[in-house]
């Protein structure tokens, strides 16, 4: 068995998966060891990019699937430091689904809606409520 990869793979059925692989030469026949496969797309927000991940065999509890190479369009081996985070992390946290932000989390403006706090917005509204009561009578 030759040494493990992460690898973005491309398979004939359109799904694009990213895993631990391993290949096997099981006598001069390869098989392609994934381990922990998952799927990933990107989903674009006013907020940024975010990735949503989830398992590519979501009702398995097997860790470990086996796929001959005819079931391959390509593959490729990827040493991008945040989709391996993303895939680790994901592994580590064993959620079905999770939105993850690469770039941490994104603080609310007045720009994106956010005005006060729920304490400033309830003080402010009771004034204008009192105010309103005053100028009726």
């Amino acid at each position: 068995m030759e040494e493990e990869f992460y690898s973005i793979i491309k398979l004939v059925s359109g799904e694009e998966i990213l895993s631990l692989v391993s290949i096997d030469e099981n006598d001069g026949d390869p098989l392609i060891i994934l381990q922990n496969p998952i799927t990933m797309k990107m989903i674009e927000s006013p907020q940024g990019i975010h990735i949503k991940v989830k398992s590519w065999m979501e009702l398995s509890s097997d860790d470990f699937f086996i796929i001959r190479p005819d079931k391959i369009i390509t593959m490729t081996e990827t040493k991008d430091n945040n989709l391996i985070e993303v895939y680790n992390s994901y592994i580590e946290d064993d959620d079905s689904i999770e939105v993850h932000t690469p770039s941490g989390k994104i603080k609310p403006s007045k720009k994106m809606g956010y005005i006060s706090s729920v304490e400033e917005a309830r003080k402010s509204l009771e004034n204008l409520y009192n105010l309103k009561d005053t100028k009726e009578s």
